[in-house]
């Protein structure tokens, strides 16, 4: 009895000490099981994530290309004129030596087309064809002098009420008119290259886009040329050679404070100084690069010092060993492994200046400019500007304009991404 007691009870003592041993197991499998599930349900979210993302992105894309590629179409009316008949009244000889435009200024082009466009398209013709069709008459005779003596089709641009119906998206009387013409084989809609070659006008069939985009060229230059090299010089002058004091940690804080100033900010300072104090020209690509370059020179600063930082000692004390001199150390070695980073902040800094329109419109930068600038110091628009200057028009004719030059706008900014990618890409082969 003894000894069997003693066997049960060393058989209770074991099972009762297993027990813990077991629940301990399965708490640590359901632990597991728990974080496998967390780390299952964080790919869902990540993933669910990418596809918000994408999905926000495609309907962007979609609706800017869906509304916009309306915008580089436009339909055209073939009008037949007799020039020997009609009210010209000017010689083929005088439209030489740069005397065109001077001349048929004051040939009576606008007669000339309405009479055309009345016996082609009957009373009405004034509401078929665009109030400024003389102009693409104007362009025919100069790219075609002998025009004058003969008789010829020329294609002048359709009414908004009349693009839009070729397009659907019109009343009933306009795509009535439009049948009708359709039906005279006088109507065809083509590609607008007018739109990537002119600049802004009140009628929405003769707006361009080219003014504003070398408006943002210009701009975009001047922005580069001053914000590039102060900010790569103030990185490495604080990283380099600035002692470490209470002087210097202010300047960091202030930088670090100015990149994150909203961009209205700088307009008001880019009118108090460049066109109140200093008398600039107003509305120019001078002042609107001036003002882009004191928004984009903080946020150069902070990326040219961390690109800075990112370079190992080793490779300054290497090069001070071999005999190499501070200055050497910095342009020969730190420098150019550093470009990469400072790139990469700067085509974030040019990025951001490009899509700004707050500090632009307070120097006046939202004029009507109707002739392209010819330098730094005319008058000019850039692309947001003019496109929320279009977003503002009454004609619906406006609206396929603007997601137009969206789409220009969006290929410009590809197009400075990708120099940046390729820029950087070919100097971090250097490290």
């Amino acid at each position: 009895m003894t000894d069997m007691a003693l066997k049960n009870a060393s058989l209770g003592l074991v099972s009762t000490a297993r027990a813990p041993t077991d629940w301990k197991a399965q708490r640590m499998q359901q632990r597991i099981r728990r974080r496998y599930a967390a780390e299952r349900r964080f790919k869902l979210l990540g993933l669910l994530a990418i596809l918000l993302s994408a999905g926000f992105l495609a309907f962007l894309l979609i609706t800017m290309i869906g509304n916009g590629a309306r915008g580089f179409t436009q339909t055209t009316v073939n009008l037949p004129i007799d020039f020997r008949s009609a009210p010209v009244m000017v010689d083929p000889a005088m439209l030489k030596d740069g005397n065109a435009d001077r001349v048929l200024s004051s040939a009576n082009l606008p007669a000339v087309v309405a009479q055309a466009a009345e016996a082609a398209l009957g009373p009405d013709a004034e509401d078929l064809i665009s109030p400024n069709s003389w102009l693409s008459l104007r362009e025919a005779i100069k790219a075609d002098p002998t025009l004058l003596n003969q008789k010829a089709i020329i294609a002048v641009p359709a009414a908004t009420a009349i693009d839009r119906a070729a397009k659907g998206e019109a009343s009933a009387d306009a795509e009535a008119a439009y049948a009708r013409m359709k039906a005279q084989g006088i109507v065809s809609t083509g590609f607008n290259s007018g739109f990537l070659t002119e600049s802004d006008a009140t009628d929405p069939t003769q707006v361009g886009i080219w003014g504003a985009l070398k408006g943002s060229l210009l701009t975009m230059f001047v922005t580069l040329v001053l914000s590039f090299p102060i900010g790569v010089l103030a990185a490495l002058y604080l990283e380099e050679y600035a002692p470490r004091n209470r002087w210097t940690d202010l300047i960091e804080v202030s930088i670090n404070n100015l990149a994150a100033v909203p961009s209205i900010i700088f307009g008001l300072l880019g009118l108090a100084i460049f066109l109140n104090i200093m008398h600039l020209p107003r509305s120019a690509a001078l002042v609107g690069g001036l003002t882009l370059a004191l928004m984009t020179m903080p946020v150069i600063v902070i990326a040219g010092r961390n690109a800075i930082k990112s370079v190992p000692p080793s490779i300054r004390d290497a090069a001070l060993g071999i005999g190499a001199s501070p200055v050497q150390v910095v342009f020969h070695h730190v420098l150019p492994l550093a470009l990469p980073g400072i790139l990469t902040g700067t085509i974030i800094g040019m990025a951001r200046a490009l899509g700004e329109t707050a500090p632009l419109l307070m120097i006046g930068m939202r004029a009507f400019i109707a002739t392209p600038p010819g330098g730094i110091a005319d008058p000019a628009t850039v692309l947001p500007v003019q496109i929320f200057l279009w977003s503002d028009e009454v004609s619906k004719g406006f609206v396929e304009k603007t997601s137009a030059a969206i789409i220009v706008l969006l290929i410009f900014l590809l197009a400075m991404n990708g120099l940046a990618i390729y820029l950087r890409n070919k100097f971090e082969k250097r490290w």
